[in-house]
């Protein structure tokens, strides 16, 4: 069998790549659908956490991007060598409305086979604590930032396109089952392997109108996802790192009370060997301090932090369940310390809650005083474990024990 197309018949080269594409598409829909299924049961708050299933997600998942980015190679190199050769000629071009159709699909497919997986690609490498691609070549794509808002639009913009090359194949298939047991002529054995004989097309001639129907196609579908909110993404702004809700002490004197202007509570963890960056969007702060003359004591602090305002990414809501911060049981974490200055540095030595655990916690920060304001930065280093967060997950292969606290604020004296 030759590798070259002809007028008449599909090469071997050709058919090889149609049927890996098959086979490699036909394996990553299944693989995708049941990777979200668990997806959603993880990211639902009831869900207890198993260590079984999310690792049977990440495995899931990660199958499905790896072959997602052989079928992006392979269309390609599919579309290349297309483009090198000459075309069948449609056996019934004298069915306009056919004629269209059929090759308005094979634009559709062409286009889909390399926009689905590259939208997908882009989600993931715009994504933290992923299940990761299984190659060498890093998880991280050229031009494409770690971000929330361009992972959750291209992860909109990956579903919709999924849906439309899903109708593409549906209509393809369609097509040549309906040439082979309706019309009962070549065009499918054209495809198939091994050589037969088979009829000359007649004479005929293409046009773009194709084409351009199937960018109508596109243009509609995702005019349509972006018009009924599926292409997802926060807009700036929307990241939950607005400024808390803060108050002085209302039983301090002036002289001792602080009022926080504005301010970021963040935590890193990680996932999947991948840093998750969050922050909490809502919480308050009563703070009395007032500047000793020498080391030791210089006030107290206490911080109550709504727990329902965490933004951590695309694992926010699992991060809410029973098995984590539990939320519905516990919407609020609360510290409580008092303020020492050292010799170098400040810091509060204390407790924190979280969940019905309390732990001894010391926040080491620096302080830069200006008159009646003030600027403070610190952080820490906390063990989820300590707190019962992710207790079904006694190890760090999915999700690490430490959680990186980073506080930020600006404060002025009360009046």
């Amino acid at each position: 069998m030759p590798g070259q197309n002809t007028f008449q018949s599909y090469g071997s080269v050709a058919k090889t790549f149609h049927w890996l594409t098959a086979l490699l598409i036909f394996s990553a829909f299944p693989l995708g659908y049941f990777a979200n299924e668990l997806a959603h049961q993880i990211q639902s708050p009831g869900f207890d956490g198993s260590q079984a299933v999310i690792e049977r997600a990440t495995l899931l998942f990660s199958l499905h991007k790896t072959i997602g980015v052989a079928v992006f190679f392979t269309a390609l190199l599919r579309i290349l060598w297309a483009l090198s050769q000459p075309k069948p000629g449609l056996l019934h071009p004298d069915r306009k409305a056919e004629a269209l159709a059929a090759e308005m699909v094979h634009w559709l497919l062409y286009g889909s086979l390399v926009a689905v997986p590259l939208s997908g690609w882009i989600h993931h490498a715009a994504t933290t604590g992923f299940a990761p691609i299984w190659w060498p070549f890093g998880q991280s794509l050229p031009f494409v930032p770690k971000s929330e808002a361009v992972a959750g639009v291209f992860g909109g913009v990956h579903w919709v396109l999924v849906w439309t090359l899903a109708g593409a194949l549906g209509l393809h298939i369609a097509g040549a089952l309906k040439h082979h047991v309706i019309d009962r002529d070549a065009t499918l054995r054209r495809m198939l392997p091994g050589q037969a004989s088979l009829p000359q097309p007649p004479a005929q001639s293409h046009s773009l109108l194709p084409l351009l129907a199937a960018l109508l196609v596109w243009g509609g579908v995702l005019g349509g996802g972006a018009a009924l909110g599926l292409l997802g993404g926060k807009q700036a702004g929307e990241s939950g790192t607005a400024a808390p809700v803060v108050a002085a002490d209302p039983g301090a004197g002036a002289a001792s009370g602080w009022i926080v202007q504005s301010g970021t509570l963040g935590i890193t963890v990680t996932q999947m060997g991948g840093a998750v960056a969050g922050s909490f969007g809502e919480w308050s702060a009563v703070i009395n301090f007032e500047e000793p003359a020498a080391p030791g004591p210089a006030g107290d602090v206490e911080v109550t932090v709504a727990i329902p305002s965490l933004q951590l990414g695309t694992v926010t809501q699992q991060a809410m369940g029973a098995d984590y911060f539990d939320s519905a049981a516990f919407p609020a974490a609360l510290f409580q310390a008092e303020i020492e200055k050292l010799a170098e540095g400040y810091q509060a030595v204390g407790t924190l809650t979280i969940k019905d655990q309390t732990v001894p916690v010391t926040l080491p920060f620096d302080l830069a005083l200006e008159g009646d304001s003030a600027k403070m930065t610190g952080g820490l280093t906390l063990n989820r474990l300590d707190f019962g967060i992710g207790k079904s997950l006694p190890d760090e292969s999915s999700l690490g024990f430490a959680v990186d606290v980073a506080v930020e604020l600006e404060a002025k004296r009360a009046e």
